[in-house]
């Protein structure tokens, strides 16, 4: 119990000192919970340290922390096997390791899996090393027609729910990115 308490703080203070909004991240988790989502899965990336924190301390949610991208698509797929809401919380780049297992087994066994991302690489990001996923993400989101949208401020957060509700009533993922100016609270 004391490491579970002690994980939870050590994300308290890596999102306290990430400079992006409790405030918007508070928001998405409400939203997905009054989507009907009740479990996360996520990997760990500054952009969503605020909204790691707020899953992992949020009685309502079943928090569940992976070290492997595949590893959150298994457990959301088998959440909704189960009749249970979730979401898989991850950085770009690990969302683009992920086209065999939702080709593999999302598309096969047509299992909704709804996904959110950081947009690393989007203009607003100014990060060099993160060019080639703003060049490549949504072309790779395109080439295997994975329904994503973007939310650009916070007028649009409730496109959330509704990427949610899509991905159950077309039977396959749905992905919402996230970028940066929206996380600082700016967007």
């Amino acid at each position: 119990m004391d490491s579970i308490i002690e994980a939870s703080q050590n994300s308290t203070e890596r999102a306290n000192q990430s400079g992006y909004s409790r405030k918007i991240a508070q928001e998405i988790v409400d939203i997905c919970f009054n989507a009907g989502i009740s479990l996360a899965a996520t990997l760990p990336d500054d952009w969503i340290a605020h909204t790691i924190a707020c899953f992992e301390q949020d009685s309502r949610f079943a928090h569940i922390p992976v070290n492997r991208e595949e590893s959150a698509i298994g457990i959301c797929s088998g959440a909704f096997l189960s009749g249970t809401g979730s979401v898989a919380l991850m950085g770009a780049s690990g969302l683009m390791t992920l086209v065999y297992a939702i080709t593999k087994i999302n598309y096969t066994y047509e299992i909704p899996v709804f996904l959110m991302a950081t947009y690393r690489g989007s203009l607003d990001d100014g990060a060099k090393f993160h060019v080639s996923n703003g060049l490549y993400l949504e072309n790779v989101l395109n080439s295997i027609n994975l329904t994503h949208t973007i939310i650009n401020n916070v007028m649009e957060l409730s496109k959330i729910e509704e990427a949610y509700h899509h991905s159950r009533k077309i039977s396959r993922p749905t992905v919402v990115l996230l970028p940066k100016r929206l996380l600082q609270g700016k967007g």
